[in-house]
């Protein structure tokens, strides 16, 4: 649970994370200078220990406040424990007021580089960010208008020409079908990104083996062909996730496999490991072309080979979708081929941090 407070500012954010590490900062460095002491090693020492410890402070904790209290204390502790005479105030060394004056420049300096950095940080993942949904939503417009295309032919076929038999007829209309239902899938991966961008992905502990079971049962509805198998721990794995986006990804690997790699068998993996779930879904098909690994997720596919009479079906967008919902929860997903098919798996982190940073 988030650690806030009423008078909580950009510039003076509270929190529990940033109030424990200051803590456990201040209180080595209080030890460690009691060492030094025990050692006849204090002289001299104490402040540019506690100058360290501020400069660390500043740096890991957000805005100014704890910072400033790091100073305070500081300086305290330098004179009041580690200056002659111990254990008492002498207000009148000249170096107490430029001990003071040093570790303040340091933190204000530090907190402000701090906060520049992680801005900057921050801006470049929102623009790193808008460009894939800005590529990926390029890129589906000749996907989409392709079986637009190919519907409007199939039902303009069927209603201007009486005269076709039944077979006929019904191939048309399949097709169109067809065509509909990968509109569908295109919409839901372009629904994905809008969601992603918009609102922040709501992680909550979700049963991995009953999302992994949703997947498959609505694949074999549109897939009866195709043979699938899951296989998850007797030991029931919790994963923080967005089981909605989560179903996503494994649709979109699942179809690649059925309809790029024409596999007839496909086998979808729950494996714990030290901190995460690893999700695979491995096929016995035709494997994945070795020019195309290295940019399987990226959403250049369809520009980097020719147009051809399977055009409309390229997983681009798709894969692109995957790895962008992946990397929203904190995983990372990878392919490779098999001496026969692929395997395509991603890690989703399994442990929720216990402290979380309150928004500034």
């Amino acid at each position: 649970m988030a650690f806030r407070k009423p008078w909580s500012s950009p510039l003076f954010p509270v929190s529990r994370r940033d109030f424990l590490i200051t803590a456990a900062i201040l209180l080595a460095t209080v030890l460690l200078c009691f060492v030094l002491w025990q050692a006849g090693s204090i002289e001299g020492f104490a402040a540019p220990v506690f100058v360290l410890a501020v400069l660390l402070i500043s740096r890991l904790t957000r805005g100014y406040l704890y910072g400033l209290v790091s100073v305070v204390l500081g300086v305290v502790c330098v004179n009041f424990i580690f200056t002659y005479p111990y254990w008492a105030f002498n207000l009148e060394n000249p170096g107490y007021l430029v001990t003071f004056v040093t570790l303040l420049m340091i933190s204000l300096i530090t907190s402000t580089l701090t906060a520049q950095a992680k801005r900057q940080a921050q801006l470049l993942a929102e623009n790193e960010r808008e460009k894939m949904r800005s590529g990926l939503l390029r890129s589906v417009s000749h996907d989409i208008r392709t079986p637009l295309t190919s519907i409007v032919g199939s039902t303009s076929a069927v209603l201007e020409n009486p005269g076709l038999s039944r077979q006929e007829q019904r191939e048309l209309l399949e097709n169109a079908r067809e065509e509909a239902q990968w509109l569908i899938r295109v919409v839901e991966n372009l629904l994905s990104i809008t969601r992603m961008g918009d609102e922040r992905i709501s992680k909550q502990p979700e049963p991995a083996e009953e999302v992994l079971g949703s997947a498959a049962r609505k694949f074999r509805r549109r897939f009866p062909q195709v043979n699938v198998t899951v296989s998850a721990p007797e030991e029931l794995l919790m994963v923080p996730m967005d089981p909605i986006l989560i179903e996503q990804v494994l649709a979109n690997l699942l179809e690649n496999a059925a309809v790029h790699g024409r596999a007839a068998n496909i086998a979808l993996l729950l494996e714990a490991e030290e901190g995460f779930a690893r999700i695979t879904v491995r096929d016995d098909g035709r494997g994945i072309p070795r020019d195309e690994l290295d940019h399987l997720f990226d959403g250049r596919l369809k520009s980097r080979r020719p147009p051809d009479g399977d055009g409309k079906r390229n997983m681009g967008l798709g894969l692109s979708v995957c790895r962008a919902i992946v990397a929203a929860h904190g995983g990372s997903i990878t392919a490779r081929n098999l001496l026969q098919g692929a395997e395509l798996s991603f890690r989703l982190p399994t442990a929720v941090p216990a402290l979380q940073e309150v928004a500034t």
